[in-house]
């Protein structure tokens, strides 16, 4: 028998996060949005909930808890719907961390994941990313050469989350044999990290871009050691976290638009009466609940062991369409007051758009 319901522990998690997202991410999302910065203050606050710390194994000093990618798909819905822009700042942590956890050496292991078990936030980026045309994300434009027992990587990144702060960096390369993934530290020699980019949406969060100018580094940088690492896995994972991202947006878009509709009254009725504002409302709806489904089936593939490569690429094409239709749609509920300040919508429209086409158009 196949269930979509969340269990009891995982109820707990979404109303835990719901409520930190209401009362800590959405009023902080606009002022975030318009000085280009979040406050160390959030950061922290967000880092003592503990949604990195407590995944890690007891042995490198986290918390020990088991970790589910649906429950961690949940938990990233909820902190979007607050505020986007910061939901993928609070998880940037945990993706440079669950990499090393799921690909990482036992060496790697060592040196790393207890950075993340301190009391203070600390952050680490993936490099994915490229400038210039989008490429297919298995075949990056950045090489990787092999120089007596280590590497000498070359070549440049783009939307490196919070790269700013960030003490390391996993950097995607091809190499001789395929791709791997390398750890970078901050002072590497021939490592040039930009001023913040200037984007669209997401403004709230830093990204940089870093230039690889044959940077040097040790065997045991290569994720895995010389076992390298399953990088569509990686890719798999990333593609998940951004529909869930998109889906908790999509849910704020939607849940602003109804009762405005039923407030905003044209002809002396409430639009909400309107049957095309109602048809519109009724199929935001629907595309938040499909596009629910499709990340989770993908992320579930992901946490059974399975290969997800086909369900990460479905949600990730059907979420990106769709999160942008009904951003779309929200700013056409609210007709003029859309393209304002005094209302959100314009700003999570931004977001989307820039969300939806990190790997390139919708659809593509």
């Amino acid at each position: 028998m196949i269930s979509f319901g969340m269990s009891e522990e995982q109820e707990l998690v979404r109303d835990t996060l719901r409520e930190f997202a209401a009362d800590a991410l959405r009023p902080a999302g606009r002022d975030c949005d318009e000085t280009s910065s979040i406050p160390d203050e959030l950061l922290q606050s967000a880092w003592e909930l503990g949604l990195t710390t407590t995944q890690i194994p007891e042995e490198y000093g986290g918390g020990g808890e088991e970790r589910s990618l649906v429950t961690n798909s949940i938990v990233l819905e909820e902190l979007a719907y607050g505020d986007a822009a910061l939901a993928v700042a609070l998880v940037g942590p945990s993706q440079f961390a669950n990499a090393i956890l799921d690909h990482g050496s036992d060496e790697q292991k060592k040196q790393y994941l207890p950075l993340f078990c301190g009391e203070n936030f600390h952050m680490a980026s993936l490099a994915q990313l490229e400038p210039g045309p989008v490429g297919e994300p298995m075949r990056p434009r950045t090489v990787a050469e092999p120089k007596g027992e280590g590497w000498v990587l070359s070549g440049a990144k783009s939307f490196v989350v919070m790269g700013d702060r960030a003490s390391h960096f996993l950097v995607f390369a091809r190499n001789q044999d395929g791709v791997d993934a390398f750890i970078v530290a901050r002072d590497a020699e021939g490592l040039t990290i930009s001023e913040p980019e200037l984007n669209m949406g997401l403004k709230g969060l830093a990204t940089v871009g870093l230039e690889l100018e044959r940077v040097e580094v040790a065997a045991a940088d290569r994720l895995g050691g010389e076992a390298g690492c399953n990088l569509a896995q990686l890719i798999n994972n990333s593609r998940v976290a951004l529909g869930s991202v998109l889906l908790g947006l999509s849910r704020a878009v939607l849940d602003y638009c109804v009762p405005y509709s039923k407030d905003r009254v044209a002809f002396d009725e409430p639009i909400s009466k309107k049957q095309s504002i109602a048809f519109r409302l009724a199929e935001m709806h629907i595309e938040c609940e499909a596009m629910r489904n499709l990340v989770w089936q993908a992320a579930s593939h992901l946490e059974k062991g399975l290969d997800a490569s086909a369900q990460a690429r479905f949600a990730r094409t059907y979420v990106n369409e769709k999160a942008l239709w009904i951003a779309d749609n929200g700013i056409q509920v609210l007709g003029g007051h859309g393209f304002i300040r005094e209302h959100p919508v314009e700003m999570w429209f931004r977001h989307a758009r820039t969300l939806s086409v990190l790997e390139g158009t919708a659809g593509l």
